[in-house]
């Protein structure tokens, strides 16, 4: 997770009011100090200043790169691990952290190199390097795909030098998220001061509400009552859905024995190498809401701040499970999402990992259930496009499986995690940092677009070779204008040399394609992309050339034995004949029947004429004008095969006679 950092101009008065080091010291003292603090808004303004006074060394550069990177300003990561990276004793990690900041930065490519030097420097870490250049490649992939949602910043929840994120439903019309903008000064500037948290240089974490009313507008935000925003960190919570109880994430500092990240929600690794004498831990509180007041705060029963962090609770919507996060012994990696059944007591089951199907080696947080029983987290273990990314997993509890990357842009190259959905499966809310400089978080909207898909189209040429049959021929460089149901634009592409083109495509939408060549009559095909659609739906458009007298068959057209009625299959080849009358209405045709060599040939040519009539009758019911059409009838004078008198054939062959076909008699 991420926390806003403050531009170093701004944060100056909040160093000096800490006055937490002595006057004699000098910058770099001064910068080292708040640096083995954890206190890393704090410390950078004093490598500012003492970088002004002396070229950096390479211990001082590093200690500004990490600053940087764990206050999330990718950008001056990245500049600062490109010096790192360049100098003299550099560590090999040197090469990952500048890798991930060059990700974190969308610049994928250059991120591949880094890592694979990072893989040859440290051949213990080479298939996590391989691994790693495989998900910048998918990554590249997926931001070429089309969009699978529109997200926007919720401006009028966001401020901008500050961190807001993690939103989730509190009550019918409200949210309840986590933020660093400060709760209202208490008037002691002193306590007031005490309030800023020296990591990030802005005040600690707290849980506010904001509702919306009829109109959708949001209100101003509130923070939630001292008595769940205690003096340190409140974060990350989740309420019931009858909104009468709270759960929510409390930070702790306590002694430790040995070094431990003390980022109070994130669990960031690598905060610093110095031992400290404290860190901070996570627990999971409860808060009961009596009128408009909370009260009864009490300790999830499996927190146990002296050994581990429990954080990040999210309630599923019927109240029976409660997800959350922890870093407790035996889990997959460095953060697990787990579980607890409620009993019929209402207590909690003891706690069950999620199993690694969800959990990795790497960081699992953020869970949340949607009102289906969908799971989403945040990972960074799974194959992302940097920082952390939002995942979807199908099942129930300890039986998940397809665990999907939501894909660009509700994931970016920055951290996305937070996400919560106002109408499941379509739209809600998801906390990132991707727009902010200075390592600050936004909430944003979204909404899911429909399935991309792809639209081969081929375009192809119909005709009759020299043993009488219809055969279909690529028909290159034909010009088609597509148009999308419901959208008044139209768009106007080309097929290649192998009469083949390939365009993007969304499930539940319409297509009308248009085609037009030189000598060929106008053609025209629709597709429909179902819910079921899979990812590659092929369109075929089938011209036939604008020739006088010359016999086009048509496909499918057939007629069961001795009867002219027009079968399922014969209207749906008839309507596309409709269709083409309609684009092309300068043409008359004439539409002739066949029959197969049984029976008489008085019998037949009868048979021929009606089933001749009986097509032109059907064309007309769909709207063309009977003067464009003649019916002419055959009998089995034309026949094309061998299947005459007396020949033994197979029902098969005698129907390829049974036939109907078209010619164009006035252009």
């Amino acid at each position: 997770m991420k926390y806003k950092y403050t531009p170093l101009c701004l944060i100056v008065a909040a160093m000096f009011c800490l006055g937490s080091v002595a006057n004699g010291q000098s910058s770099l003292r001064k910068a080292n100090n708040h640096y083995e603090n954890y206190e890393f808004a704090l410390a950078l303004q004093n490598y500012e200043e003492a970088i002004q006074k002396r070229t950096p060394d390479l211990v001082t550069a590093k200690r500004i790169a990490d600053s940087y990177r764990l206050t999330r300003q990718t950008q001056q990561a990245e500049n600062w691990y490109s010096k790192v990276v360049k100098m003299t004793g550099r560590e090999p990690m040197n090469l990952y952290y500048f890798a991930e900041a060059l990700r974190s930065n969308g610049k994928y490519a250059e991120a591949k190199e880094q890592f694979m030097l990072w893989g040859e420097e440290m051949p213990e870490k080479a298939e996590q390097a391989q691994d790693l250049i495989e998900a910048t490649e998918m990554a590249i992939r997926w931001m070429n795909h089309p969009a699978v949602a529109k997200v926007e910043p919720l401006q009028v929840l966001n401020n901008a030098n500050y961190s807001d994120f993690s939103p989730m439903q509190y009550g019918n019309k409200g949210i309840i998220f986590t933020s660093d903008r400060g709760v209202k000064p208490t008037g002691n500037k002193k306590k007031d001061q005490a309030q800023v948290y020296g990591w990030t240089g802005r005040p600690y974490l707290q849980l506010f509400t904001v509702e919306q009313d009829a109109q959708g507008k949001w209100g101003s935000p509130v923070a939630l009552q001292d008595v769940i925003n205690s003096d340190y960190h409140n974060a990350t919570a989740s309420a019931a859905e009858d909104g009468k109880t709270l759960y929510f994430t409390r930070t702790h500092v306590i002694q430790k024995k040995s070094h431990v990240n003390p980022d109070p929600t994130s669990w960031v690794k690598e905060a610093g190498s110095e031992e400290q004498d404290h860190m901070n831990r996570l627990e999971i509180y409860t808060a009961e809401k009596q009128g408009t007041n909370w009260s009864n705060i009490q300790p999830f029963a499996y927190n146990k701040v002296k050994e581990y962090s429990v954080g990040h609770p999210a309630l599923s919507p019927d109240g029976k499970v409660l997800y959350f996060v922890s870093d407790m012994p035996g889990g997959k990696g460095d953060t697990d999402v787990y579980y607890s059944l409620r009993k019929a007591d209402g207590s909690w089951g003891e706690p069950v990992n999620a199993g690694s199907v969800i959990n990795t080696p790497g960081r699992e947080s953020f869970p949340y259930v949607d009102a289906t029983g969908k799971l989403f987290f945040s990972s960074d273990g799974h194959v992302g496009m940097g920082g952390l990314d939002i995942f979807s997993a199908e099942g129930a509890q300890g039986n998940w499986r397809r665990v999907k990357n939501m894909g660009y842009p509700i994931n970016t190259p920055k951290n996305d995690y937070g996400i919560m959905f106002t109408e499941p499966g379509k739209k809600g809310l998801l906390s990132s940092n991707r727009d902010a400089g200075n390592g600050t978080d936004d909430i944003y909207t979204f909404d899911i677009l429909n399935k991309p898909v792809v639209l081969a189209i081929t375009t192809l040429e119909r005709k009759q070779n020299a043993q009488k049959r219809t055969v279909q021929e690529p028909l290159p460089e034909t010009r088609i204008t597509v148009a999308q149901k419901s959208i008044k634009d139209s768009t106007v592409f080309v097929t290649d040399e192998k009469g083949k083109y390939f365009m993007d495509g969304r499930v539940g939408d319409d297509y009308t394609f248009m085609g037009a060549r030189h000598g060929y009559l106008k053609m025209q095909n629709t597709a429909q992309v179902p819910a079921t659609a899979p990812d590659t739906i092929e369109v075929a458009l089938l011209f036939d050339k604008n020739e006088l007298e010359k016999a086009i068959v048509l496909e499918n057209i057939y007629y069961d034995l001795d009867k002219s009625d027009i079968r399922i299959d014969a209207a749906t080849e008839l309507n596309k004949l409709a269709t083409l009358l309609e684009n092309n209405p300068q043409i008359d045709i004439e539409l002739s029947a066949h029959t197969d060599s049984r029976e008489s040939q008085d019998y037949n040519q009868a048979l021929s004429e009606r089933r001749a009539q009986a097509a032109v009758d059907y064309l007309v019911s769909k709207g063309i004008d009977r003067s464009r059409l003649t019916a002419k009838g055959y009998g089995k004078t034309k026949l094309v095969n061998g299947c005459g008198d007396g020949v033994t054939c197979s029902e098969e062959d005698h129907q390829k006679n049974r036939r109907t076909e078209f010619i164009i008699k006035k252009n």
